[in-house]
């Protein structure tokens, strides 16, 4: 059995490098947060924009300082933003009507796009375009192609 290394560090003189990152990320981000834009919710193409250059940005800080921060400040940076993402996907969850009793949970799904769009962000700021490219083309399929059946299914249901 062999291991295959791979190195996610970048020299922190490569501005080209750091470019594509960044902007791979930026790409990715938009392309869910277009879906977002056109179905009118609230956190849409500039949220998920922002949210995805920034998990791209936390990620390359550690990459940045190669044998100083390692593999240990990776992993505390990708806790950190999973975790983090929660507060503002928090906000994007809405209960309407809570003083006339009836509840109504919204957001969920635009929450759980941020959510992914950060992790999104982090791979690539990480170097993993093609991971970034299938994670973000599953997403878009999810929040698409899942959403037509969904409408197909409570339409079948009715007389």
């Amino acid at each position: 059995m062999s291991v295959v290394m791979v190195t996610f560090g970048v020299d922190p003189g490569n501005w080209q490098e750091l470019g594509v990152r960044l902007g791979i990320a930026t790409i990715l981000g938009g392309a869910i947060g277009w879906n977002r834009q056109k179905h009118h919710r609230s956190a849409g193409l500039r949220t998920h924009m922002l949210v995805s250059v920034g998990a791209a940005i936390f990620v390359l800080l550690p990459l940045q300082m190669n044998d100083k921060a390692g593999f240990d400040g990776l992993t505390r940076v990708v806790q950190g933003v999973a975790t983090g993402i929660g507060f503002l996907g928090a906000g994007e969850i809405l209960q309407v009507g809570r003083k006339t009793g009836d509840i109504k949970i919204t957001g969920l799904t635009s929450a759980a796009s941020l959510w992914v769009t950060a992790a999104i962000g982090m791979v690539a700021g990480c170097g993993l375009w093609q991971l970034g490219g299938l994670a973000t083309g599953l997403t878009l399929l999810i929040l698409g192609g899942m959403k037509m059946f969904e409408d197909w299914f409570e339409n079948s249901k009715r007389p």
